[in-house]
């Protein structure tokens, strides 16, 4: 009983919180507010500590979309948890993630930033190890060293800052524009905020992360962690120079292409889910990088509710199928569990940009907008196959687990769960099925004008066809000697394996000190320095003792030999 009331009155003070938050976001919007608020935390003598907090519309109501999602978050893990021995020790993590990520989202100040930041690399570290085995072990060590790159970019911030003034940032991101100082820092944030968000080359820590539990994937992968780096650039971007805004844009555009074909060769439920995860952070990293940054905070918003959802009804099916994450031993689950089948294919269809749905709004209107940017090739490709590839592996994973025969484990599955984990996941389904659109008249009241020729306005519709199509054929597929990637064995297990990013920053990193460490071993502390130094003297010596032990224990005749030895040395220095 003591558990259930950590996690009610975490729920009822976070929905209240984020309520408030939405109401005082929606009032500075309309009225076009910043509050700029200084604390003077303690002064000494001439030096005074002063907390500063950066209250503006974007603030408020992203604050308000992390804690009610946290919130739904906290009542979903009092059932998916129950049982569990440390439930409090679990519940207190997640209020410090969110509280972590409050105060990223809240700071102008490099130093407070720095505090969210680590507070929830730290946290995250804490989490994804929270199942207490090698995996996860090795899972948390890769997301806290992936991350450490990052936090050591936003400390050489700090460093270079002391040049300015002031740690507070605002101050100079339009004064320092395309100036020197502004590019290392910048370019030091961006690098930051790759490792944050999990973009190349950082991105193996993302599906690694999910040795965690299902209800912390529902928040790290919908608005805390990976979302900080995304929103830590909307802020920096007023000071982005071109270049840099280039390099950001294939970076972001390839890894949501890596993330869209490697989810396609995916069948852990979850990691599909992460995948997808990466490939919508590549699509905000990328339209922010164009320019449009309150696109790129939309899509942000909107991705963070459906990808909540998506995990939650993971978490139930995982539940109901023993513990079992392989999506081939799923099928026919439509009929055994269908409000959580609902739950998914809703949240599932928003992902893909389904009319009226939360994600269409916001990734309509992005790939619109690509449409209308002066944009290469390349990205143009990349961006539209990206989302053909979303819709692929959404069909494929709609066919697999909802549809089709019943499979191995399906005949043990019991059927929904029971009421914490049911509220938690309606009430992110009314907010997936209204929030696109109550939000698009909230950050956009006025309406764009977008003129395109009519084969790039029915593009969106024929690729999303086109990898609805082949995901369904993807579905079908059997494993036997006539299947096609058993031949290209080497093209599917790159393709399959995130570009080998995983073998790269785990094997890659550790495998050559190894190496260089086993030969410096084996040559000189086994080799000739061993031979000659201690283990030589050590021989030698030993070599010596037995000969003067041989010596000592044996009959008369060694010592009168001695003794005629001595005598005749003796007698020859007496006559000499």
């Amino acid at each position: 009983m003591k558990f259930m009331s950590i996690c009610l009155i975490s729920f009822f003070f976070l929905f209240f919180l984020s309520f408030v938050l939405f109401l005082m976001g929606f009032y500075f919007i309309m009225n076009d507010l910043v509050y700029f608020i200084e604390w003077e935390v303690v002064t000494i003598n001439s030096g005074s500590i002063i907390m500063t907090f950066l209250f503006d519309w974007m603030s408020l109501i992203f604050m308000s979309f992390v804690m009610f999602i946290s919130s739904l978050v906290i009542l979903y893990s009092d059932d998916y948890m129950y049982g569990d021995y440390n439930m409090n020790r679990f519940i207190y993590l997640v209020l410090l993630f969110v509280a972590s990520m409050m105060f990223l989202i809240v700071s102008p100040n490099m130093i407070s930033i720095l505090l969210g930041w680590d507070g929830l690399g730290l946290v995250s570290y804490c989490l994804v190890i929270y199942y207490q085995n090698v995996k996860s072990y090795n899972a948390g060590m890769l997301t806290a060293l992936s991350n450490r790159i990052g936090d050591v970019a936003l400390l050489m911030v700090i460093a270079w800052m002391l040049n300015f003034g002031s740690w507070n940032y605002v101050y100079y991101l339009d004064y320092l524009k395309g100036s020197f100082e502004m590019g290392i820092i910048t370019f030091l944030v961006v690098l930051a905020a790759m490792t944050k968000s999990a973009q190349i080359p950082f991105s193996s820590w993302l599906p690694a992360a999910m040795a965690a539990p299902t209800p912390v994937s529902a928040l790290v992968h919908s608005s805390t962690l990976v979302t900080a780096g995304v929103y830590l650039l909307i802020r920096f971007s007023p000071s982005f120079g071109n270049m840099l805004n280039m390099i950001l844009l294939l970076i972001s555009g390839l890894t949501m292409f890596m993330a869209g074909l490697g989810a396609n060769f995916e069948f852990d439920l979850k990691s599909i889910i992460a995948l997808s995860t990466l490939s919508q952070l590549g699509l905000m990293m990328s339209i922010m990088s164009l320019g449009y940054m309150n696109l790129a905070f939309f899509h942000l918003l909107t991705h963070a509710l459906f990808k909540a959802l998506l995990f939650m009804c993971a978490g139930v099916i995982i539940h109901s199928m023993k513990d079992s994450q392989d999506i081939r031993y799923m099928g026919n689950l439509s009929f055994q569990m269908p409000l959580t089948s609902s739950c998914l294919m809703i949240s599932n269809f928003a992902l893909c940009g389904m009319p009226f749905l939360a994600g269409f709004y916001s990734k309509d209107l992005i790939l619109e907008m690509v449409s209308l940017s002066y944009l290469n090739m390349f990205g143009f490709f990349l961006f539209y196959l990206s989302t053909g590839l979303t819709v692929c592996y959404s069909f494929r994973l709609f066919y697999y687990t909802l549809c089709g025969d019943y499979n191995l484990t399906t005949f043990y599955c019991m059927g929904e769960e029971n009421n914490n984990m049911t509220v938690g996941m309606m009430g992110l389904l009314i907010m997936v099925i209204l929030g696109g659109s109550i939000m698009m008249w909230i950050i956009f009241p006025t309406p764009s004008l977008i003129c395109l020729p009519i084969i790039l306005k029915l593009l969106v519709i024929m690729v999303s066809g086109l990898g609805g199509w082949l995901g369904y054929e993807l579905s079908k597929f059997n494993v036997g000697e006539s299947l096609m990637s058993l031949n290209i064995i080497n093209m599917s297990m790159f393709l399959g394996s995130m570009w080998y990013m995983p073998y790269l920053s785990t094997y890659g990193v550790s495998s050559k000190p190894m190496i260089l460490g086993y030969n410096s071993l084996k040559l000189f502390d086994n080799g000739w320095n061993e031979y000659f130094g201690g283990q030589g003297f050590y021989f030698l010596f030993m070599y010596l003792s037995k000969i003067n032990q041989w010596f000592q224990f044996n009959n008369l005749k060694m010592f009168l030999m001695f003794f005629v030895m001595w005598f005749t040395m003796i007698m020859f220095m007496i006559y000499m």
